[in-house]
């Protein structure tokens, strides 16, 4: 487990006080989750799917990324989900990683790309280019990346939208 630090955000709430977000699709009271899971996994029923060209469309996930790459003016990410809870003592997250097969997405050509230590320069996120994000991330060893957490947020296409990284002091 790792800790790292609240995102930064001021919405009124507190790391002790925050919502635990879970790698499970969520769906707002306006949208539906999908019915099959990332990389072949089980449907809401336990019905095996068959894996999707866009596993998480429409969602926002929490997930590790083991790598990511630039090929042909568009950039991959090799994730799979974990969750965050919130630190009882501290104003941090503990990062539980996610177990099995991390899956290819693409990300949207004008995805917002949020960073803060230690990828970005600062506590708080401030707004990167994905090239930016790629060199930074592929120059952490692979044991510090696996210690980080992302919020995602997917577009129907499954593109990725938006990244933020958890704060990590």
């Amino acid at each position: 487990m790792a800790l790292t630090g609240c995102s930064g955000e001021s919405d009124g709430q507190t790391a002790a006080t925050a919502p635990v977000t879970s790698a499970t699709p969520s769906a707002s009271a306006d949208e539906t989750a999908p019915t099959t899971a990332p990389a072949g996994g089980t449907d809401p029923d336990g019905t095996p799917s068959s894996t999707s060209a866009a596993p998480w469309a429409g969602t926002k996930q929490f997930v590790q990324i083991e790598d990511a790459r630039t090929s042909d003016g568009r950039t991959y990410l090799s994730v799979r989900p974990a969750q965050k809870k919130a630190h009882t003592q501290f104003e941090a997250w503990v990062i539980v990683p996610g177990e099995g097969p991390y899956t290819e997405v693409r990300m949207a050509e004008d995805a917002k790309v949020l960073l803060s230590v230690p990828l970005g320069d600062g506590k708080h996120a401030s707004s990167y280019s994905q090239a930016e994000f790629v060199s930074r991330l592929t120059a952490q060893p692979s044991t510090a990346r696996s210690l980080l957490g992302y919020d995602l947020s997917f577009d129907g296409e499954g593109r990725v939208t938006r990244l933020q990284s958890l704060y990590t002091p």
